[in-house]
């Protein structure tokens, strides 16, 4: 079985032979981060698949965020690029979850949460202690936040 490190560097061999501009930059600059991501601390170590994965997600979070700048800055093709580099990305990573199946998982962590004591707005580290493990790579971090406040404040 081949790791996720090894099917990118696959991935962007067959871009730089099929002359794919936009696969092949936004793949070298996603395994330099990852790279980064090995080299740094104080030795160097090879990353896991899921470690890998966490670093595509932040690689894919920044376009994202770039891509929102962009617009908001009037540079809609540089924010067209940035979009499209993250839809890139995104194929690498998990399939996310649809908001009613992110509501679902909440809703039982909320419970739990309940079960052992914790309710009210206060509870929020509570329950994103339980959901995170569980929605990991699956749902960005923001919309978890935005659905544990909604559930807890209503």
């Amino acid at each position: 079985m081949t790791t996720l490190k090894e099917k990118l560097k696959a991935d962007l061999d067959a871009a730089i032979r099929g002359r794919d501009e936009l696969r092949s930059s936004t793949l070298r600059l996603t395994i330099t981060a990852i790279t980064m991501e090995e080299v740094s601390g104080k030795s160097k170590r090879e990353l896991s698949d899921d470690e890998v994965l966490k670093v595509i997600a932040k690689e894919a979070k920044k376009r994202r965020e770039a891509a929102e700048a962009f617009a908001q800055g009037g540079r809609a093709e540089s924010a067209e690029r940035e979009r499209a580099e993250g839809v890139l990305l995104d194929a690498y990573l998990p399939k996310q979850l649809s908001d009613e199946e992110l509501d679902v998982i909440v809703a039982a962590a909320v419970e739990e949460a309940k079960a052992a004591g914790a309710e009210g707005p206060r509870a929020m580290g509570a329950v994103m202690k339980i959901v995170n493990p569980k929605v990991a790579g699956q749902a960005d971090g923001g919309r978890v936040a935005a659905s544990v406040k909604k559930l807890l404040a209503g």
